[in-house]
């Protein structure tokens, strides 16, 4: 179904869960950096939809736009803005939209009715607390599938926990992701379970080194995430013998990392890298991986605006290009009252 497609080319073993949309990037960073990374937040709001206790000072009245274009005609949107109240503590509001195109509708003979959408949306809103050298954020959130007018909603939430090192630049992170409960499925449709999923990571930068490392663990629920296609075994390779997948330990246990790196050039110049094993292992052709599993990404700041750019290789064939752009509406706030 068109509706699942751009998470299932991701993954083969998150293709039976509800609203696989919520496991996809929502910003150009956390694309770059593999995909999943619970620990690299800086003054990024968009981290957020990571790990709700990255939600920190630094991204108080920051707004942030996102943008990427998947296979076709499916395009993801997300923007997110974060504050902070003396009474009320600090918090973000988000929407996530992603949009498959429009379709021709016909009956059962094959005639033409007309055409129908397919779209998805998240509202969520966060928020955080820290204690000296902790932070805890949970984020609640509705999730909203819709196929011609008929629609799936479910209720999820996020929660999370970071603890920041006093001294070096040292961050491990917990999360707990898309926790809920399918309130209504489709029409005539099945109840299905949420794409949940738990990720530990760590993020550390040496003292004299221009370079930040994360690792990050997912899916630790469950340790066998090999998927070996059952169609693949009998089959022939060019030299006439028989292919047998088998599943090995360092395999089973690599597909449960995804590597990030940024190198912090200055304030307002980063480059990114990240790799995902899982998905290249998922999304690579017989005899050919090309880049996928691999990504890139970098970071500019000029002036008020920040300009984020990543590119995600989720096919051997090309890449899924991410664009997000920042600002701090404090910074103007500031200005006008001056």
């Amino acid at each position: 179904m068109l509706l699942s497609l751009a998470v299932r080319v991701q993954a083969q073993v998150g293709g039976q869960r509800g609203f696989p949309f919520l496991e996809l990037p929502t910003s150009a960073k956390q694309a770059a950096l593999g995909g999943i990374n619970v620990t690299a937040a800086g003054h990024d709001v968009n981290m957020v939809a990571a790990n709700p206790a990255l939600l920190n000072e630094e991204m108080d009245g920051q707004i942030s736009l996102s943008y990427v274009g998947y296979l076709a005609d499916i395009k993801q949107s997300h923007a997110v803005y974060a504050f902070n109240s003396e009474k009320l503590g600090r918090w973000a509001a988000s929407i996530n939209y992603l949009s498959y195109g429009d379709f021709v509708e016909r009956d059962a003979t094959g005639m033409e009715l007309g055409t129908f959408n397919v779209n998805d949306y998240t509202l969520a809103l966060t928020h955080s607390r820290e204690m000296e050298a902790f932070t805890i954020g949970a984020t609640a959130k509705m999730a909203v599938s819709s196929i011609a007018g008929n629609q799936a909603v479910g209720l999820l939430a996020d929660a999370g926990a970071v603890f920041k090192h006093p001294e070096k630049d040292l961050t491990v992170g917990l999360a707990f992701k898309n926790v809920g409960y399918l309130v209504k499925p489709f029409d005539s449709g099945k109840r299905q379970e949420m794409p949940w999923d738990a990720q530990l990571g760590i993020s550390y930068k040496p003292v004299h080194m221009p370079v930040r490392l994360s690792l990050t663990a997912h899916r630790l629920y469950q340790f066998d995430i090999v998927y070996l296609d059952p169609n693949a075994q009998g089959q022939l390779d060019e030299n006439g013998n028989e292919v047998k997948e088998e599943k090995t330990l360092g395999d089973k246990i690599a597909r449960h990392f995804v590597v990030g790196t940024e190198f912090v050039f200055s304030k307002n110049f980063q480059l990114r890298a990240g790799y995902n094993h899982l998905r290249r292992k998922e999304l690579r052709l017989d005899g050919n991986s090309g880049g996928a599993g691999f990504s890139l990404g970098a970071m500019v700041r000029v002036r008020s605006f920040e300009l984020n750019y990543g590119s995600a290789f989720f096919h051997p064939s090309g890449a899924t290009h991410y664009i997000t752009i920042a600002t701090n509406t404090n910074t103007f706030l500031k200005k006008k009252s001056s």
